[in-house]
């Protein structure tokens, strides 16, 4: 109960907020963003490149629809309808699992956790307790995200939670199963192939949630992102899901994220400091003391 009345503080203080208070820094104008004649960012132009010639992603993005309505900052528009992605087609994000015709490969097991998971109403979702998302949520949740890009590194700042994420570009392979410490967002390393970027992550904490739903995702999962930044204003990213003790078989998800030029992420700090309590395997483990007198 806790959890979902700070969610919906939370969403209660976004939507009420003044323009003022919203904006918290200045509009900047990009003096190399392509415009049209009116001034205005040409989305439709070319991507730009960087000095070796790959597809440049700096920038400040956003999903193209929100995973629930009046979540995150700014206007969502509507998504235009991408072709299909490579492997198994899903339709969703938010409920990826329940989207797919005949439902998501899952095994029985889970099944059966995704069920209880939702049965909770995602009282247990890591986004509740200030964690970590998952990084399926993560791309569809509504909030801008930067992806600052550099020959060797790609880090990609998430305005929600303040999260952090690097993609390693330096040719390394990923490590086995169990060498580093397992991350929130993985081991990530990527590859270019053309003009896509192909980043394979591993090593992922245990109970994982793949969406705001619950789908689950395990420390025995991989998952591969295919990075596309077809126009100026326009990435596509299809990511693969394997993991073996939750699907039966890889499956295919598609997101587009549009760019929001001309601005800055904003601050957003949350700070998990209470003690809230989850059924085993519903959720991270989060019956932490407080800090708080």
């Amino acid at each position: 109960m806790k959890a979902a009345i700070h969610l919906s503080v939370l969403a209660a203080a976004l939507a009420v907020l003044s323009p003022s208070l919203v904006a918290q820094w200045p509009e900047l104008r990009d003096p190399a963003a392509p415009r049209k004649a009116d001034g205005t960012i040409n989305l439709d132009a070319p991507p730009p490149r960087t000095a070796d010639g790959k597809p440049d992603f700096s920038g400040v993005w956003r999903g193209v629809a929100a995973p629930a309505a009046g979540r995150g900052r700014g206007n969502q528009p509507p998504a235009p309808p991408p072709p299909p992605p490579p492997g198994p087609p899903v339709a969703g994000f938010r409920d990826a699992a329940q989207n797919v015709a005949g439902g998501a490969p899952m095994t029985p097991w889970a099944q059966d956790l995704l069920k209880r998971r939702v049965a909770r109403n995602s009282l247990d979702n890591p986004e509740a307790h200030c964690l970590p998302f998952g990084l399926v949520q993560f791309h569809t949740q509504g909030f801008p995200r930067k992806y600052v890009q550099t020959p060797k590194l790609l880090i990609i700042l998430y305005e929600t939670h303040s999260g952090i994420r690097q993609v390693f570009l330096d040719g390394r392979a990923l490590p086995k199963l169990g060498e580093p410490e397992p991350w929130y967002y993985g081991y990530s390393s990527g590859r270019w192939e053309g003009d896509t970027l192909v980043v394979e992550s591993n090593n992922f904490v245990e109970d994982g949630w793949l969406d705001i739903i619950g789908t689950p995702f395990t420390d025995q999962g991989k998952l591969t992102e295919r990075f596309r930044r077809v126009s100026y204003g326009r990435m596509e990213i299809d990511i693969t899901i394997e993991d073996p003790k939750a699907y039966t078989k890889p499956w295919t998800v598609r997101h587009n994220q549009e760019l929001m030029p001309d601005t800055e992420l904003i601050e957003f700090i949350c700070l998990e400091n209470q003690r809230f309590g989850t059924e085993p395997g519903l959720g991270p483990a989060l019956n932490r003391p407080s800090i708080s007198k």
